[in-house]
């Protein structure tokens, strides 16, 4: 079995791509984007319309309300579920949460749930102690975690009283749980044509309506919809709580949607395994040839 990762920041174009590939290959998309699982946040989070799906069947898109708790590993479980149903079709995994695109890719680390007695007690001590005993009981895991980083510290030394194991080499034992092997393909621009495409679709956004539908779920779920903490939400919640002026609202948008684009860059510039397009640079015609000839020799 195998399939495609369509993967990218904000704003670069990869729901137009990713639909043409998945008709002329037959092939059902999969979302791993981790704020289009949140029913009724849809302007915001940019899911795909019925007009821009083209009868292509979309899993993993308005899963849960926005108040629930929704983890990386309850995203990989409910994938992974899928991909074991449509085992014998293409597949496109489609969005731009590289840790949701890696669990199943390449699994998630089978780490202990966290132990509520344990963190207390750890909560309780200060951080040099702790980064102290990290660097006495792990410290290839010291090493990778920054000193004033104390919830990591602290995440580090419970996982290892529970197990017994170094925090630095279980978080790296990856357990895959499907048979999928995947084209990984990585969508840019030019850095100043993709901000400018940015500040746009916000623009765009708000046009649609982004404002109503954030005072729709604003009423719904009163302050527990901030929990979640998505950009177009977040700073909206703070204009219609008379904190700040809707211009300086849309200001604030552009820029966290900047800012996390430039954060998505890095992520994926970290994996060696991406395939790049720049769409300034080839045409979409090319990278879509490209690609499935790529796929076909997967």
């Amino acid at each position: 079995m195998k399939g495609i990762v369509i993967a990218g920041p904000t704003g670069v174009g990869k729901t137009e791509l990713s639909i043409k590939l998945a008709k002329v290959l037959n092939a059902q998309i999969i979302s791993t984007d981790s704020a289009q699982v949140y029913k009724g946040m849809d302007i915001g989070t940019a899911k795909v319309t019925i007009e821009e799906a083209q009868e292509i069947h979309h899993y993993m898109i308005d899963i849960i309300e926005p108040i629930k708790k929704y983890s990386v590993g309850d995203f990989q479980r409910e994938v992974d579920k899928i991909l074991s149903k449509i085992e014998n079709e293409n597949v496109i995994l489609v969005g731009g949460t590289g840790l949701y695109i890696d669990s199943v890719v390449r699994g998630l680390s089978c780490l202990p749930e966290s132990n509520l007695e344990i963190r207390e007690k750890l909560m309780a001590r200060s951080g040099d102690d702790l980064f102290s005993e990290l660097e006495k009981v792990d410290p290839e895991g010291a090493r990778d975690i920054h000193p004033n980083n104390k919830r990591r510290v602290e995440r580090a030394l419970e996982v290892y009283y529970q197990t017994g194991e170094k925090f630095s080499i279980l978080s790296k034992k990856n357990i895959k749980g499907n048979n999928f092997k995947f084209l990984k393909v990585c969508l840019e621009r030019d850095r100043e044509h993709l901000y400018k495409r940015i500040d746009q679709r916000v623009e765009i956004m708000m046009e649609n309506g982004l404002l109503e539908e954030v005072k729709k779920l604003y009423n719904i779920y009163g302050e527990r919809l901030r929990k979640i903490n998505i950009i177009g939400y977040t700073e909206l919640i703070n204009y219609i709580d008379g904190q700040i002026s809707i211009d300086e609202a849309v200001d604030q948008i552009k820029q966290n949607s900047r800012r996390y684009a430039k954060r998505q860059f890095t992520w994926f510039k970290n994996d060696h395994e991406y395939v790049w397009y720049n769409l300034d640079e080839m045409s979409q015609e090319e990278i879509y040839d490209d690609i499935l000839n790529k796929y076909k020799e997967l």
